[in-house]
């Protein structure tokens, strides 16, 4: 850890908008404290520290008393249904409204707030501005996903906002599936579907999004593809790359790929994403994509 990556207390105060006290409390009462220490200097604040404080303090503003953000943030639990790291080893989401960048805080902050608000409208029209100034990749990652994720550990936490989650992927969904496809005549290479009874399709759907946006036209299968109509559609369509999402690990079930794999003229690439799957327990030859770039660079480069 270098000086540069280090803060103090004051520094954290002054990026966060609170008082030093506030800080301390935090640290005292809910183990928010600063990590690094260096013997004979104070103890200083990481950039995981403080993205753990950005998490409790938005969860605070929101409602969620202190004690209940802190243990949230604290376990850095990744939201499901994001299409983050695929394996047992779950990596921290990223802090929702933390972007370096003003413009995408800004987008974001007006998105979770019309969310909350249940403005149907606003919603498709910030998601929408959102796809067409920065790109699939760079929207889902930066405004799409945070605002996801903030609401789905709001969720977690008190139960609440199940209707805004269902608004806001609606809008998404609908976005996403406006984005223009290319020509009919393309033949479409890449299959996309959904491990048998996961409903949770969103993440998917960003991906056939961002590849139409570039072009690449693909096979969507949708949500709860049982593995016989998954090897069916291989079969019959002879797709040169696979990738089937799993969310909840009650989906990912290895043996669902087993007949694409055996198959004697299987896809060149057979891509497992979602936090369902258990990475150890795949066949080999399976990829797990960690995130959307990954997946579109996997699945397009078997059509190279």
């Amino acid at each position: 850890m270098t000086a540069a990556a280090a803060y103090s207390a004051g520094a954290v105060a002054r990026r966060l908008g609170v008082a030093v006290t506030t800080l301390r409390t935090w640290h005292q009462r809910y183990g928010m404290g600063p990590s690094l220490h260096e013997p004979g200097h104070h103890r200083r604040y990481t950039e995981q520290d403080i993205e753990r404080l950005e998490v409790m303090q938005r969860l605070i503003v929101e409602g969620v008393a202190p004690s209940e953000a802190a243990r949230w943030a604290l376990q850095d639990a990744r939201v499901p249904g994001l299409f983050g790291p695929a394996s047992s080893a779950v990596a921290p989401a990223p802090a929702p409204f933390s972007s370096s960048s003003p413009d995408l805080v800004a987008a974001a902050r007006g998105l979770h707030r019309a969310a909350v608000r249940l403005d149907a409208p606003a919603v498709r029209q910030r998601v929408a501005a959102a796809v067409h100034d920065l790109g699939v990749v760079v929207a889902w990652d930066n405004v799409l996903r945070p605002v996801l994720s903030a609401i789905g550990q709001r969720h977690a936490a008190t139960g609440g906002l199940v209707e805004v989650e269902h608004l806001l992927s609606g809008c998404v969904s609908a976005v996403f599936g406006a984005v223009p496809r290319p020509e009919p005549t393309l033949p479409a290479q890449i299959l996309l579907a959904c491990a048998d009874e996961e409903q949770h399709s969103l993440p998917l759907e960003a991906v056939g999004a961002a590849l139409a946006a570039s072009g690449v036209p693909t096979r969507m299968l949708g949500a709860r593809v049982p593995p016989s109509a998954l090897a069916g559609a291989v079969r019959r369509t002879g797709p040169l790359a696979v990738l089937v999402w799993s969310q909840l690990r009650t989906t990912g079930d290895p043996g669902q790929l087993e007949p694409i794999l055996t198959m004697p003229r299987r896809p060149l690439v057979v891509a497992a994403a979602g936090p369902g799957w258990d990475v150890a327990g795949l066949p080999p030859g399976v990829s797990t994509p960690a995130n959307l770039t990954e997946a579109l660079v996997m699945l397009t480069a078997a059509l190279a």
